[in-house]
């Protein structure tokens, strides 16, 4: 265990941001984190895949790079599987290790960048599916008095790409390890996004299974969203806007064409991606940074562009979209 001192963070960003960290320590046992907060003085910044974070400033801080590695199977019976992944594990992989077991249940999550760790927090979701839906628990480790602690499903107080970790725990605990439960047989498969219905179509598959679903969801990610190690992104940077029913039925006068999903009777999710491309910002090219040309939820950074140039594109996103349709749009990506 050695903490250096002025690492750059290029490779550890998916955006491929350049920022330094004025320390830094790879963390690869339970043991190692321990002793290295117990001695720290130091401001805290956890690090874990890079992959949901836009980095607009160095980082005058110990980077803790989260790299726990291990994946056990805790506990079995004849229909349901109990999962224990360490933090460091790289999410799809993770994902691709259940479909090789038949283990259902994240089959929709597929090829999400980041870590295991780092799930939780975001409640990273997809395609009709959420981490919550075959959560457990995690273990994780309080920062200040090293007390290791297991947050329940409820603990956590999931929602819509937000836990307890993002609000009023931020920055308080270490998640070390995630605890999932999942099917073996006759598993729910989730196929009403009529994306996937129709990639379905496409590769001929009449009876999906975990494993078509998985293929379908890659390909369907890969022909909207850039590869991290072609182009520098951090997948969805707006989160989709809620609105009530009453301001949706007004937007209709004025954009009859508006796709919705309804939550409730009062509540309808419009997709952030149509608001951004109807704006005029998809595809749409500033120096060295812009918005994806395939997807407009995707901020890209093209090779050298700097945290600062990505967040004033957002911010000229939100107020563009919040002038023509009235709706405020939230950054999904950490801004640090």
């Amino acid at each position: 265990m050695v903490i250096k001192q002025n690492v750059s963070l290029k490779a550890f960003n998916t955006f491929g941001i350049e920022a330094k960290a004025s320390s830094y320590c790879d963390i690869s046992t339970i043991d190692q984190l321990i002793r290295v907060l117990n001695g720290n003085k130091m401001p805290l910044f956890i690090l874990g895949g890079g992959s949901n974070m836009l980095l607009t400033q160095n980082i005058d801080a110990l980077v803790l790079h989260i790299n726990l590695k291990g994946i056990e199977v805790i506990k079995e019976t004849v229909d349901m599987v109990s999962v224990k992944v360490m933090a460091g594990e790289n999410w799809h992989e993770f994902v691709l290790w259940c479909i090789e077991h038949n283990y259902g249940g994240i089959e929709n999550l597929s090829l999400i960048p980041g870590n295991v760790g780092t799930a939780p927090i975001q409640n990273i979701g997809a395609y009709g599916v959420e981490l919550k839906d075959a959560f457990i628990s995690c273990e994780a480790v309080n920062t200040k008095n090293l007390i290791k602690k297991t947050f329940s499903k409820k603990d956590c107080k999931f929602g819509y790409r937000e836990s307890v970790f993002k609000q009023e725990l931020k920055g308080q605990y270490i998640i070390t390890s995630v605890n999932f439960e999942f099917t073996k047989h006759n598993h729910k498969l989730n196929v009403d996004y009529g994306a996937i219905k129709e990639q379905l179509k496409i590769s001929k598959v009449l009876k999906p299974t975990i494993k078509s679903i998985s293929n379908a969801v890659i390909a369907i990610r890969k022909s909207k969203l850039p590869d991290p190690a072609d182009i520098g992104n951090s997948g969805s940077f707006f989160k989709n806007p809620v609105i009530s029913s009453n301001q949706f039925e007004e937007l209709l006068t004025n954009f009859p064409n508006i796709p919705s999903y309804k939550i409730s009777d009062k509540k309808i999710k419009i997709p952030a991606g149509w608001l951004i491309e109807k704006a005029g910002f998809k595809g749409k090219r500033f120096d060295d940074y812009g918005v994806h040309n395939k997807q407009a939820l995707v901020l890209v950074n093209y090779g050298n562009a700097k945290g600062s140039d990505i967040l004033n594109l957002a911010q000229l996103i939100q107020q563009t979209v919040l002038q023509i349709f009235d709706i405020k749009i939230e950054t999904e990506v950490n801004i640090i």
